[in-house]
């Protein structure tokens, strides 16, 4: 009797549990809502070109809205933090850039790549150096021989002190064994005003993006001398690499990417991944990029993740030689 009944309390309570699977509510496939992408930087830019151009296309692949938020100030640290402050369930993402590997070494912020999940990097524009066209100076190893003959003599351009493009030619000078200020950086505000006064002969040379200085280039104003990447520009295949022309491993450029804060859930992150290398493959995507002059690189989530930590590695390393880290 008790063996009958101890079975059928079991069996009672099997059903039960079944019944209440079987009732439970789905759990609803990420995303269900409208998803917001924070940009650091202000509207009209490269970086909210790009993130407008990926939140829509992110649209269409993923079924729901993708809204671009400006969130700006503190020299990037205000959206940046947004980002990573964010509740990790991929309804707030964000396209951080560069100087989520320079803000920390600079004593903006402690955050730093690994507040955040990488999702995938998306353009990447090396730097380059400029000369008037009629420069006497042909060659890095001129500029470098220059430098080294008059330490402090020459001026360059092309950002803010301690911006992108300066610690780009600061450390092209350490990694050749000068000091980061063998030529005086002169702060502007960015590269337009710098390459103008290249130009006019107020400085010796520039240090910025090919696009930026795509129209000088074909009009025949300046020259590049150098480009600091591992691999030739699609644009203007002839500029040499910085290793090529002084064995130097220094790399440097302006990049963006899309990630979302700390501790994202994996198949989400896979999800959102495969979208955009869809249309990062996407010919939509490659004609974006012509006609803004951006650089093509991808990266997945551990490419980029890797990519950020080396970048913030080698800026903390540049930016302690010049004397800019607190």
């Amino acid at each position: 009797m008790k063996r009958r009944n101890l079975l059928g309390a079991l069996s009672a309570t099997a059903a039960a549990l079944s019944f209440g699977l079987a009732s439970a509510p789905a759990m609803a496939a990420w995303p269900e809502r409208p998803i917001q992408m924070i940009v650091p930087w202000g509207a009209g830019g490269g970086t909210d070109a790009v993130a407008r151009f990926m939140a829509a296309e992110l649209e269409k692949e993923l079924g729901q809205p993708v809204n671009v938020v400006n969130r700006t100030g503190g020299s990037g640290v205000v959206g940046h933090q947004a980002i990573a402050m964010s509740k990790p369930d991929g309804y707030t993402l964000g396209l951080v850039t560069v100087e989520i590997a320079m803000m920390r070494h600079a004593g903006l912020t402690q955050l730093s790549y690994k507040d955040l999940t990488p999702v995938a990097l998306v353009n990447y524009d090396p730097n380059a150096v400029f000369v008037r066209a009629d420069s006497p100076i042909k060659t890095a190893q001129d500029l470098l021989d220059a430098a080294k003959a008059n330490p402090g003599k020459m001026k360059s351009a092309g950002t803010g002190q301690g911006g992108i493009w300066h610690l780009g030619l600061a450390g092209m000078l350490v990694e050749s064994k000068l000091a980061g200020d063998a030529i005086t950086w002169v702060p502007s505000q960015g590269a337009a005003p710098g390459l103008q006064d290249l130009v006019a002969g107020g400085l010796d040379m520039v240090s910025c993006s090919l696009p930026e200085a795509r129209a000088l280039i074909d009009a025949g104003r300046v020259r590049p001398l150098v480009l600091m990447d591992t691999k030739p520009d699609n644009l203007f295949p002839k500029v040499p690499l910085l290793k090529d022309v002084t064995g130097s491993n220094w790399t440097n450029g302006a990049w963006r990417g899309i990630a979302g804060p700390k501790g994202m859930p994996q198949d989400i992150v896979d999800k959102l991944a495969a979208a955009a290398k869809k249309i990062y493959d996407s010919k939509a995507y490659a004609d974006f990029l012509a006609s803004r002059g951006f650089g093509a690189t991808w990266g997945g989530p551990k490419e980029f993740g890797d990519f950020m930590a080396k970048e913030d590695e080698s800026k903390g390393a540049v930016m302690k030689a010049v004397g800019l880290a607190k």
